[in-house]
């Protein structure tokens, strides 16, 4: 609203491109265009929740490491907090502890705002940790994308792997598709 207000529109005029759906209200104050992209999304939730980090599909798919288009932003935040209700866009949330909330939070510049998302390799990490939840063919297919990267970084992943205690599960997994 603030912005809005900022660029010379009314109070009125923000009401009326409400009405004809130029605009879509994220929560009270905050708006969004109608027509703006994914990770508009992204920038939308990341001011509406402060302690959102972009996580799991949503951030696979920020990566390109997936051709999946999650249909709603996923986003973690600590273990106890209250994330504030929004209108839009539809957001699935996902609770971590400290433990896996802190490591891997990068920040990055979307249309002018800092958004925080976690980096490819506890994304790919995450994602095993939720593969009963998002399906194990996103997991796997976010893996090889990641391996088939020329900046993957094996050390890293087997160190987010240890954070996210999913080593035993994906180290087979990796051991293969490295070797084939």
């Amino acid at each position: 609203m603030s912005e809005l207000r900022s660029a010379g529109f009314q109070t009125r005029d923000i009401a009326k491109l409400y009405e004809q759906g130029s605009l879509e209200k994220v929560k009270s104050g905050l708006y969004k265009l109608s027509s703006s992209d994914v990770t508009s999304g992204y920038v939308d939730v990341s001011k509406a929740i402060p302690e959102a980090v972009i996580a799991v599909a949503s951030a696979l798919s920020f990566h390109e490491l997936t051709t999946f288009n999650p249909s709603k932003v996923h986003i973690a935040i600590p273990h106890g907090a209250k994330p504030k209700e929004i209108n839009f866009p539809p957001v699935e949330v996902y609770y971590f502890r400290n433990a896996q909330y802190e490591p891997g939070i990068e920040q990055v510049n979307i249309q002018g705002h800092n958004v925080r998302v976690y980096n490819r390799e506890k994304t790919v990490c995450d994602m095993f940790r939720y593969r009963n939840k998002l399906g194990e063919d996103l997991a796997f297919e976010g893996l090889q994308n990641y391996l088939n990267r020329s900046d993957s970084n094996l050390n890293e992943l087997s160190n987010y792997m240890k954070i996210c205690r999913v080593k035993t599960v994906m180290e087979p997994y990796v051991k293969a598709m490295v070797a084939g």
